[in-house]
This record gives structure tokens, sequence and C-alpha cells, in this order.
């Protein structure tokens, strides 16, 4: 409430969103050491601040998206599931400064592609969660991912970095409302994919590669594994 008024001056002009976006930034940052959960980011590869990414992740919690805004400090654009802009504040803020798309309609999706490319072409950044949505019946298994990323990767010659989120679907599961468990939030952000030369041909191989990165990257967590275990017996039972 006390950031509200700035965001809502620095997104009158599009000129003025990267401020907004840096807002973001100073929300997360205050936000979860208000919550006493720690953020340890791990950077496997220098980034470099004036290249364009595609930043793929994992999405099993609603934390992702506000955890996105401190891991990452590149002005970025978030494709995100349109119900969010019926939020409270916080949904004037989304439809402003990212792109919304009403995944039931196939009009909403070509729409959201096409603003997806131009935000590219603008030289921003995009953050997706490659899987749709949070759709995994026993997280932290991934379900499969979608074309679009990769396929607009390609077509832009613009890398993939995936990222790799061990622990949100426990701190804060996707049916629990808003009760967060104490656990240390992990994001470790992978070297980018190079798509240099790649053709449409090439989007099975990269969409694979990907999620191979990220969901090796889960199996090397024990906690992990024993949680999503417990969890599938849960489901059986």
């Amino acid at each position: 409430m006390l950031l509200y008024p700035f965001f809502y001056l620095f997104l009158q002009k599009e000129k003025w969103h990267p401020k907004a976006h840096y807002l973001n930034r100073l929300w997360g940052q205050l936000f979860f050491p208000l919550c006493f959960l720690p953020i340890h980011v791990i950077h496997q590869a220098r980034l470099n601040k004036q290249q364009q990414y595609i930043f793929c992740a994992n999405h099993t919690s609603v934390l992702d998206i506000a955890v996105m805004g401190v891991v990452l400090d590149h002005y970025y654009a978030f494709i995100g599931k349109s119900s969010l802009a019926k939020l409270p504040l916080f949904g004037y803020m989304f439809t402003r400064l990212h792109i919304a798309v009403d995944r039931s309609s196939r009009m909403s999706s070509y729409k959201t592609m096409h603003k997806a490319l131009e935000t590219l072409d603008k030289g921003r950044s995009l953050m997706i969660f490659p899987e749709g949505g949070i759709v995994s019946k026993n997280p932290p298994q991934m379900t499969p991912f979608k074309d679009g990323p990769f396929r607009m990767a390609i077509e832009k010659q613009v890398p993939i970095v995936p990222i790799t989120l061990p622990y949100n679907w426990y701190v804060l599961p996707d049916d629990s409302g808003l009760l967060f468990r104490r656990h240390e939030i992990k994001a470790i952000v992978h070297p980018p994919i190079s798509t240099q030369g790649m053709t449409i041909e090439h989007m099975p191989v990269l969409k694979q590669m990907t999620y191979e990165v990220i969901d090796n990257e889960l199996k090397k967590y024990s906690f992990v594994q024993e949680k999503a275990t417990e969890q599938a017996e849960k489901v059986k039972s």
C-alpha cells in the first residue's frame, strides 16, 4: 500500500515503466525478509544485462511470480494468466506492465504471442512458465512444456535461460491459501541456451533441453524427492 502511489504514477507512461519494474524488485526485497523467508539465488553463469533472454522456470506456487522479482535484475515482462488482472491493486500493475493471456481462448493466445514478440522487438526480456500454469498434480514433478516460449526464442534468436525453483511448492502449496511453511527459498539460474542458427525444426530439441536442465536440477535435492514421494503417497491414499 505504501508503494502503490508510486506504482500508479510510474505506470502512466511507458517510458516510466522501468521505474515501476524496479519497485517490483524493491517490494520483493522487503516482503520476503519481513515474512522471515530467506532467498538464496545461485547464478551458474553471468548474464549480460544488455542481452535479451527468455527466462523459463518450473511453476508450482503463486510464490513463483514474486520470487522472480528478486531473482532477476533484467527488465522483463511476465506472460501470465488473465485472472491475475482481477486481483485488487496488483491487477492494474500487471496489465500495464506485463502480458496477460486467457489460455482457454485461441484468439487470446494469438494476441499474446504477437504482443510478446513486440516486447522482444523493443529490447525487453520475457519471463514465462512453460508448463502453462500451475498444472502438476504431483509437484515438484513437472508437466510437459508448451511450444510458445521456444518458438519465440527461435524466431527472434534469443537465448533461453532455465530457472529451477526447488522449494516454492513446499513453502506455499497451490492449495494452501496464504499459509506459508518456513523454509529457505532457493532459485538456480542456469547458463543460457543459445538459439543462434536454430530453425523451427529445432523447437522440440530446444524444449527438451530446457526441460532436462530444470528436471535434472530438481533431482539433486533429496528434500524435494522425499517430499514428492510423501505427496504422491497421500494422493494415492
